[in-house]
């Protein structure tokens, strides 16, 4: 199964997007896709709700929707194959990576990161870790 990885900005509106083709799988279809990103974006709540009760930055599995599960981590200002500790080691290292792109002058907050850099290296930390 493909994993589809995003990054949500103060708005709720993606910051960065990329699917995540495990090794043995070829292209998603464009309907998967779409799919993706309505549970994604449906399971924002549910996010809100777990980073409060919790007071964890990796919230683990915070909605599942047929063969999908959604998988939250927020970031420090509100306070992991296939186990949790990989996903956990995959959302620190992407985190770093935010860090490192919300520190760049030429970077406006908010806005969808573009730098092939950036998604190379998500791609790397997906490959390590998922």
């Amino acid at each position: 199964m493909t994993c589809y990885f995003v990054i949500v900005g103060h708005n709720d509106n993606p910051v960065f997007e990329m699917d995540v083709p495990k090794a043995a799988e070829g292209s998603k279809t464009e309907d998967r896709r779409h799919l993706t990103q309505f549970v994604a974006h449906a399971a924002l709540d549910l996010v809100d709700e777990a980073k409060w009760q919790h007071g964890n930055l990796f919230l683990k599995t915070v909605d599942r929707y047929n063969d999908l599960t959604v998988t939250g981590f927020v970031t420090a200002s509100h306070s992991s194959r296939n186990t949790n500790e990989n996903l956990r080691s995959f959302f620190l290292e992407v985190y770093e990576l935010f860090i490192k792109a919300l520190l760049n002058p030429f970077y406006t907050p908010n806005t969808p990161i573009s730098s092939a850099n950036f998604k190379k290296k998500v791609q790397q930390a997906a490959k390590k870790y998922l």
